[in-house]
């Protein structure tokens, strides 16, 4: 029996997204990038299930095979739909709270302090490719610190066991509906209307 994907709901409702998130994207984009979108990620990766029920691992090879095909995208919807949820989680906060929790302090201790972390997560966002993602981890397989990694597309660059605490979405659709070619504006936004509260439990949950 295939593995069943399904949309993970968001913090709040559709109609409270569109007033949450008003500085950060536009209403419409807030419905078409959750519910769409989104959900574009989640649907291709149950039929992506289904067909490697049946395919044909004797006709795997380094050039096309269905099986190769079906393996490659599972990675980029996947990447996809977890990369969105974190993307949802973390946002519809005015920014408040970042000073009491563990993960500011985490911030802190790893970056020197909480503007040079902003700095950094700016700077490693804005250089994605127009179709990628800027991303706090915390990299529990390696160095086990925070780092600001950039993703271009959902997966090239990603470190292996780098847990995403922050994810900013800068595919071109995240943004162009309010802010036009505007990244760092948008990129400004996201870490202005992040929610501290939902961060440091994501912090607690993966990362002690």
């Amino acid at each position: 029996m295939a593995y069943e994907w399904k949309l993970k709901p968001r913090p709040y409702s559709d109609e409270e997204a569109k007033k949450l998130l008003a500085n950060v994207v536009s209403p419409e984009t807030t419905d078409w990038h959750y519910n769409t979108h989104h959900k574009g990620y989640v649907t291709a990766l149950n039929n992506i299930e289904k067909g490697l029920e049946t395919a044909d691992r004797a006709a795997a090879n380094g050039n096309y095979s269905t099986i190769g095909e079906l393996k490659r995208r599972f990675t980029w919807n996947h990447a996809g739909t977890l990369l969105h949820d974190v993307y949802w989680e973390v946002l519809g906060g005015d920014g408040d709270g970042k000073k009491g929790g563990e993960v500011y302090q985490a911030i802190e201790r790893d970056f020197g302090s909480f503007d040079a972390w902003k700095a950094d997560f700016k700077a490693a966002s804005i250089s994605a490719k127009l179709s990628g993602w800027g991303l706090l981890v915390y990299d529990v397989l390696g160095s086990q610190r925070l780092l600001n990694v950039l993703v271009d597309e959902h997966h090239y660059g990603a470190i292996w066991g780098g847990i995403p605490l922050v994810a900013c979405d800068v595919f071109e659709h995240a943004y162009y509906h309010k802010d036009g070619p505007a990244r760092a504006k948008y990129i400004d936004n996201c870490l202005a209307g992040l929610h501290w509260g939902r961060i440091n439990d994501r912090f607690k949950k993966y990362c002690r």
